[in-house]
């Protein structure tokens, strides 16, 4: 029997899902294949963050379970392709909750979902974050792209970085190179359980994430993106040290270095651990070393 389930995979401590803007583009279109191969499983929400992701769905438990974990893999093998990574993932846990019907559990946790990128301080709402579903319901706006059933398979092939043929034809590749949410979410059927827009904002403000946001003063919050500070760190290395990696770098040059990203960006010892790939301890420590 169908339920609604909310998945959520383990925050990678020491690295990143996606370096870059491109890394976040294969991955909405690697939500897309998996929702074309698996039509038994519903997407109602989904959200990609730095180091982890979040997706409500709806089927057997067993089927949105492949639904993710098939996603995992076929990520973690562009990612190992692309950044030489290998076994990208294969101990990230995945956890996975039975959301009920009842007490309004649903609307939460679609509003939990969509309201982690508010929370993170990425932005000030859940409709200004791309990478996700935030901005699909209630929209007056209607998303420009071009249909798949318009794309040769050689541009379809590079876009989807998939040779997978099952995408329907009406599904739609927005300007940001990637297969647009509203093609796959069932948007009229979230709406429905909201009902109306200002029922929608009501749980997205009242929600677990809003509330967190609301814990902390903005100079408590990140100030940059982790794929921000990333692009900078080669730079970095170059000009302070005449090194091309942190690795390379001696005891007291990366508790220097680790310093320097926390005064440059205001990163704290958690987005300083994921952009220099250590854990939290070993950035903690260099912080507290000189």
């Amino acid at each position: 029997m169908k339920r609604i389930y909310l998945l959520s995979t383990e925050h990678l401590e020491d690295g990143l899902w996606f370096r870059d803007q491109e890394d976040f583009a294969v991955a909405m279109n690697y939500v897309a294949i998996e929702a074309a191969l698996h039509p038994e499983v519903v997407v109602l929400a989904f959200i990609l963050m730095s180091n982890h992701v979040h997706f409500v769905l709806k089927g057997t438990r067993k089927d949105v379970t492949v639904f993710l974990n098939n996603f995992k893999k076929r990520y973690s093998i562009y990612y190992g392709r692309k950044w030489g990574v290998k076994e990208f993932l294969r101990g990230n846990g995945l956890d996975i909750k039975e959301i009920p019907y009842s007490e309004e559990a649903v609307e939460k946790a679609i509003a939990y979902v969509l309201m982690n990128s508010v929370a993170a301080g990425i932005c000030a709402h859940a409709s200004q974050y791309p990478w996700g579903a935030g901005n699909v319901f209630f929209s007056p706006t209607q998303f420009a792209g071009r249909p798949i059933s318009g794309i040769s398979g050689r541009q379809r092939k590079s876009l989807l970085h998939s040779e997978c043929d099952d995408i329907p034809g009406n599904w739609v590749i927005g300007d940001g190179g990637y297969i647009l949410p509203t093609s796959y979410i069932d948007v009229k059927g979230v709406e429905s359980i909201f009902r109306t827009p200002q029922r929608m904002n009501y749980f997205l403000n009242n929600s677990s994430k809003a509330r967190k946001r609301l814990e902390y003063s903005d100079s408590n919050l990140p100030a940059f993106r982790d794929q921000t500070i990333l692009t900078t760190l080669p730079d970095l290395l170059r000009s302070l040290f005449h090194k091309e990696s942190f690795e390379q770098l001696g005891e007291d040059e990366q508790a220097e270095f680790a310093r320097q990203i926390r005064f440059r960006f205001s990163a704290d010892a958690t987005q300083i651990a994921r952009v220099c790939g250590i854990t939290y301890a070993r950035a903690a420590h260099l912080l507290d070393s000189m």
